[in-house]
């Protein structure tokens, strides 16, 4: 068996890869001032990233002690002349143990657990939980900002906070320890040479201290314009057809080509701060040998220091030299990516506007009642949303919601859902107020179909079971079918060859017209069978002919449900127990069908001018 086999089977044995779980959750929300939100970062980790940066300390003092040995032997040669280095065999041997031996396990054990323990583990544990803490945001976070700048935050944060604990292990504890070293090495050899070594480090260290502030700060700005790339293209990705079908290819590369100007210019920024740094560092470090093994020489010169200490001397100095241009380009890699931490957390921490209240319980449904109790909400805004609106609605009742575009009907049914909170007035399912549920349960026991229907890039069996994990195939198969979607379903084939339920729809479900898209919205609908249900335009996007063949599907799934359904083709809720007709935010008419019109109001006239059951609100509000 070969030696690389027989250290991987030891290292497997180790299991080193599971001392981190990187998976696990974090207490709270995550601060917003740096030091404590690497520690809401890594919290859990510390014990293994102490005993990492404990391994890469010895590391640095076995580094040092590669010199002194190396003084030892220089001055054991001398002692013994040409032809009696053989009386030297005991230092000798222990020199080539330290080399061959102890020198190479430690090195490993450190590489050992920074690639496996620390490396594998730190970007997903802080990824996992800086994606765990936006998917808490209400939905206006993500309204107000690119989907893709979001992720992009995600994965560059994380992945800098990642770099910035490697580094920390593997070059500055290293180095703390390689310098302190190296001090207590030539304050032995004479505390002369020690005390120039510690003027020069309070030089290098008030150098350094000019530089990095700077670094961060600009880094910080390079990172937010380079994740406004990332936002812009993505948009422009995601909302590819309509680019496509106005043309505006040339819009959008001058709006990409605009962005990355901007990136560019940070990037010209930074790179005239690195290049100045570089040239200070390599003069600075240019004076470490020639003032320490020049001082030596000078000692050696007047007796007070053997050869061996200038052998000491001049390896340590120039491994300095050498270790301090590689440390200061590590400094400034950490200082930048804690400017990229800190640009990332502004994005990402905010406070969740939408919480569970401490004391919050799960929604116990019971009969299903909705009240709606003087409700207002206008997206804070002076005008626009719902305006005082009161509303009680029985368990089991089936509700038609009308008006025209911006008289409130989605703001209404968001509020059920909680997706936002009323700014004054209150709602209530069974008598309990939904601020005082969780959100989470309250979700749960609301089946939904919106007109702009969310489809994942994943398989249609994931998609329609998506709000009922532990549904198996047989039972996705029968809400296809309720939904009249089976058939199509069956037909589908993706870009790898899967089919049917197996083929995935494509991002947002590109690969489905609209129809098809409502009809695996209807099903996850009907597979969840919720106690209420909410339909927002659920069959606009069907033909006539499929919406009749499923308009009795509907039926059976809304029997016993609460239903609130908003739909601009009024003969979809004629038959609806009442109909309420919004204007302006407010409650304008209700009743039934027939009443409604009977009245020859609002809802008369918006029947009179539907053209084949549609209604043509804008002309009708006119």
């Amino acid at each position: 068996m070969s030696p690389y086999r027989v250290a991987s089977r030891l290292l497997d044995r180790l299991r080193l890869d599971r001392l981190i779980d990187p998976l696990q959750p974090a207490d709270g929300s995550p601060p917003r001032t740096l030091l404590a939100f690497f520690g809401w970062c890594l919290k859990g980790s510390w014990p293994v990233l102490g005993f990492a940066a404990f391994v890469s300390v010895l590391a640095g003092v076995i580094e040092v002690g590669s010199a002194f040995l190396l003084g030892l032997v220089v001055d054991g040669a001398l002692r013994a002349g040409a032809g009696g280095l053989a009386q030297e065999w005991p230092l000798l041997l222990g020199v080539a143990a330290f080399f061959l031996v102890l020198r190479p396990l430690v090195f490993g054990a450190s590489a050992a657990i920074q690639s496996l323990a620390v490396a594998p583990n730190v970007m997903p544990l802080v990824l996992s939980r800086l994606n765990r803490y936006a998917l808490g945001h209400s939905v206006d976070f993500f309204d107000n900002d690119f989907a893709g700048r979001i992720a992009q935050k995600q994965m560059q944060t994380s992945r800098a906070v990642t770099d910035v604990t490697m580094e920390m292990i593997n070059v500055v504890a290293f180095a703390l320890a390689s310098l302190v070293g190296a001090a207590a090495l030539l304050m032995g050899i004479d505390w002369r040479i020690g005390a120039i070594l510690s003027v020069w480090l309070v030089g290098y260290l008030l150098m350094i201290r000019w530089f990095m502030p700077r670094v961060r700060l600009r880094s910080g700005r390079r990172a937010a314009a380079r994740a406004m790339v990332s936002g812009q293209i993505v948009d422009t990705i995601t909302n590819i057809k309509t680019v496509k079908l106005f043309a505006h290819d040339a819009h959008e590369d001058s709006a990409a080509n605009e962005s990355m100007s901007a990136w560019r210019e940070t990037a010209v920024h930074f790179g005239e701060l690195a290049t100045f740094f570089r040239f200070a560092l390599m003069a600075v470090a240019g004076v470490v040998p020639v003032i320490l093994i020049g001082s030596t020489l000078l000692l050696w010169n007047a007796g007070e220091v053997t050869a061996g200490a200038i052998a000491a001397t001049g390896a340590v100095s120039l491994r300095i030299a050498q270790m301090t241009g590689w440390v200061s380009f590590v400094l400034m890699a950490i200082y930048a990516n804690i400017g990229e931490v800190e640009d990332g957390m502004n994005t990402l921490t905010p406070a969740h506007r939408l919480t569970d209240s401490r004391h919050a319980k799960p929604l116990a449904v019971t009969e299903g009642a909705i009240t709606f109790e003087d409700v207002r909400f206008a997206y804070g805004q002076r005008s626009g949303g719902v305006n005082g609106i009161t509303l009680n609605v029985r368990g089991g009742e089936k509700i038609g919601i009308v008006g025209a575009s911006g008289a409130g009907k989605s703001t209404l049914v968001n509020l059920l859902l909680r997706l936002y909170d009323p700014e004054g007035g209150r709602v209530e399912i069974d008598g309990q107020n939904i601020k005082m549920v969780t959100q989470d349960s309250l979700r749960a026991q609301i089946g939904t179909v919106t007109q702009e229907t969310a489809m994942f890039n994943r398989s249609a069996f994931e998609n329609i079971r998506y709000g009922t994990p532990g549904a198996t195939l047989e039972e996705v198969q029968e809400a296809a079918r309720r939904a009249e979607a089976h058939e199509f379903v069956l037909q589908l084939r993706d870009h790898k060859g899967r089919t049917g339920y197996d083929a995935h729809l494509g991002e947002r479900g590109v690969k489905l017209s609209g129809g098809q898209r409502q009809r695996i919205a209807l099903a996850r609908a009907i597979l969840k069978n919720a106690p209420i249900l909410v339909l927002d335009e659920a069959t606009s996007a069907l033909d006539s002919e499929v919406e009749a063949a499923i308009q009795a599907a509907l039926e059976r799934v809304m029997e016993g449900k609460t239903v609130l359904a908003i739909a601009h083709r009024l003969s979809t809720i004629a038959q609806m127990d009442r109909i309420i007709v919004l204007d302006q935010g407010r409650i304008a008419e209700e009743g039934s069908h027939e009443a409604l019109l009977a009245k020859g109001g609002l809802y008369a006239r918006y029947w009179e001018r539907q053209s084949g059951g549609f209604l043509n609100i804008q002309e009708a509000a006119e």
